[in-house]
């Protein structure tokens, strides 16, 4: 039997389930997602579920961004609780872990563990997340989590693809653009505001601009960033 090389590994849902709880972090990480799985016959429904979002005003923006997405493609959008004290309790102690640390290990865990559990209520045995997709996050500490998370729940599984693959970081950036999502400039949690805005400070520029940055494409020139 022919060896399946490592890009081709985990490109099919598990068991060839075609029905997949897909948890989503903002609009242009799960963006290209969604439009290749619907090419490819999946039935995918989008989990958002992301209490480590601050401030309210800036989870609002990006959850609106998806279910516009969503809307546009006709996929099903599961809104989850944002209770962002929970999360604030949760990683009391680590805010002052760095990116990739300890504290985004826990945050991981905290939203695959909801989702699973809402796949295990709803009738779906395959979760993923947009998650790994993005440059900015290690995409084997991402995978952890969602594993261990489905572990939890008998009959969940977690599906490891890996959504950098097959010019899926590139169609990311090409995606956000087509569709002028909203760009932001931070993670999402308010210790990686609180970073970033210190970086900017350090070298001379601007403070984050909350909901005010969106991409853009011009037919004339090519995509370029807003």
């Amino acid at each position: 039997m022919k060896k399946a090389k490592e890009s081709e590994l985990h490109m099919n849902p598990p068991d060839g389930d075609k029905k997949v709880l897909m948890h989503s972090c903002c609009a242009p990480c799960v963006g290209p997602l969604m439009e290749q799985l619907q090419a490819e016959g999946v039935e995918l429904t989008i989990y958002f579920y992301n209490p480590n979002i601050h401030p309210q005003k800036e989870y609002l923006i990006r959850k609106e961004e998806n279910i516009r997405y969503a809307k546009k493609m006709n996929i099903p959008f599961i809104d989850a609780d944002y209770d962002p004290e929970y999360w604030f309790d949760l990683t009391k102690g680590h805010e002052d872990d760095p990116e990739r640390g300890e504290r985004c290990s826990m945050c991981f865990d905290m939203r695959f563990v909801k989702t699973a559990d809402y796949a295990s209520k709803n009738g779906f045995k395959v979760i993923s997340s947009s998650l790994g997709i993005s440059r900015w996050k290690d995409f084997d500490q991402v995978t952890q989590s969602g594993v261990k998370a489905a572990a939890l729940f008998p009959g969940i599984t977690y599906w490891e693809r890996n959504w950098r693959k097959r010019g899926g970081s590139q169609r990311m950036i090409d995606l956000a653009k087509e569709e002028s999502f909203y760009q932001q400039q931070y993670c999402g949690c308010a210790y990686s505001l609180r970073d970033t805005n210190k970086w900017r400070s350090a070298k001379g520029g601007n403070p984050v601009r909350i909901g005010k940055d969106f991409y853009s494409f011009k037919k004339n020139s090519g995509p370029q960033a807003a």
